[in-house]
């Protein structure tokens, strides 16, 4: 039984069918990831790597004042996130169109991997100081946008994981409209602003976590969240393989 449910709420979580309640969980567990991820980056490279708005904004300054190196390194984050999204995307749409399992998983997997790839050598190569900065940015914020787009696109765009600006907007706009009801108007929806307040709050806890853990294990802080990636993503794939080996079967 133990292992039956776990198989079903990894497939719940990440498969190609989609419920409310499981966009909602597995957008909480991505808030933690992101919030983990973009606080460990921040003291690996001194570096933000999922807040594009911020990051477009200190570029401007960056260039205005002649410091073209950085403006350099904030372009460099500002494509990888956008190419991270667009990855993300094609393979969800390749697989919507072959109805896999795996459509969402894969991407997840990718983040997995890319994750794993930097707690195991992040320590090794960042000697390198120069090419080591401009390599994690670009990495990070690839992997900030692969998962920022693959959540967008499960959940209709109802939730976002990797910056919380939007968030705390929404967040306030559903206050208001509970603070100041008006006839006629649109009420306010609780369960949206539980969502949002949820999403805040584990961003923040990831970040503190992400800080911590960073601060006492270095690179491999990240190995538990890539394993978790990984424990989430792997049974609808295993899915689309199963599959395969039966059509392939058949057709023996």
């Amino acid at each position: 039984m133990p292992l039956n449910y776990s198989l079903n709420y990894s497939r719940r979580l990440t498969g190609r069918t989609r419920t409310q309640p499981a966009n909602r969980q597995l957008g909480c567990m991505l808030a933690f990831i992101a919030g983990a991820v973009n606080a460990g980056g921040f003291l690996a490279v001194q570096h933000y790597t999922s807040h594009m708005t911020g990051i477009v904004s200190a570029m401007a300054d960056q260039l205005a004042l002649g410091m073209y190196s950085l403006v350099a390194v904030g372009l460099s984050a500002l494509v990888s996130f956008l190419l991270g999204a667009t990855l993300s995307t094609m393979m969800v749409r390749h697989s919507r169109q072959r109805n896999l399992h795996s459509e969402y998983a894969l991407p997840l997997l990718v983040e997995a991997g890319l994750l794993l790839c930097f707690g195991l050598l992040g320590s090794q190569i960042s000697g390198f100081n120069g090419y080591y900065v401009s390599a994690t940015v670009m990495l990070l914020s690839f992997i900030m946008g692969l998962q920022n787009a693959v959540i967008t696109k499960l959940s209709n765009a109802e939730i976002r994981t990797t910056h919380i600006t939007g968030v705390i907007t929404d967040i306030g706009i559903e206050m208001g409209k509970l603070l100041c009801p008006g006839t006629g108007a649109k009420a306010p929806d609780r369960s949206r602003l539980r969502l949002l307040a949820m999403l805040a709050l584990c961003f923040f806890i990831g970040g503190v976590s992400g800080a911590l853990g960073f601060k006492h294990l270095g690179y491999a802080a990240t190995v538990p969240l890539a394993v978790t990636l990984m424990a989430l993503s792997i049974i609808p794939i295993a899915d689309d393989l199963l599959d395969y080996l039966r059509q392939r079967g058949r057709r023996r």
